[in-house]
């Protein structure tokens, strides 16, 4: 049995498979794609200010890294934390969620600050469901980031 397994190691292709969690962790939090959002319209802003190459495959590589960032996080919240009484309560969630990724893969296949931005506030609105389904008040305060926008918290 010994040899199989090590047969099968060696000789079937494997592929990286990443998860938030295989066990139903209860640990869910929007703010890593808040910060992610707000990452890809910084990187989108800099595109426009920067002027060596090197810097600027710099600057996209990170817009790249954190638009998937945001698709990942989102895609937890979705597969493993928001339930079927989630999408009943909040009927725009699901389209929230699609509108959100499409955002994401579009802020990343042209310079456009429009879009980073909307990408921004499409998670912030899932943000601020995300806390309401958690029983306590949303609040939007100052992200003190350089993109002076805001990011959702909560108030207990």
């Amino acid at each position: 049995m010994k040899r199989v397994i090590q047969f099968l190691v060696n000789n079937l292709p494997f592929k990286a498979v990443y998860a938030h969690c295989d066990i139903p962790c209860g640990i869910y939090d929007p703010t890593p794609a808040q910060i992610a959002a707000h990452t890809v319209l910084r990187m989108t802003q800099l595109l426009g200010e920067k002027d060596s190459m090197h810097d600027i495959a710099r600057v996209v590589h990170v817009k790249e890294e954190h638009g998937g960032k945001v698709e990942e996080e989102l895609g937890t919240l979705e597969n493993d934390y928001f339930k079927p009484e989630h999408f009943d309560k909040f009927p725009n969630l699901k389209g929230l969620l699609a509108d959100a990724v499409k955002l994401s893969i579009a802020t990343r296949q042209a310079v456009d600050i429009q879009k980073a931005q909307d990408l921004v506030d499409k998670v912030l609105q899932i943000s601020e469901i995300f806390y309401k389904t958690k029983n306590v008040t949303p609040k939007r305060v100052p992200s003190l980031y350089p993109t002076k926008g805001e990011i959702v918290t909560y108030t207990p």
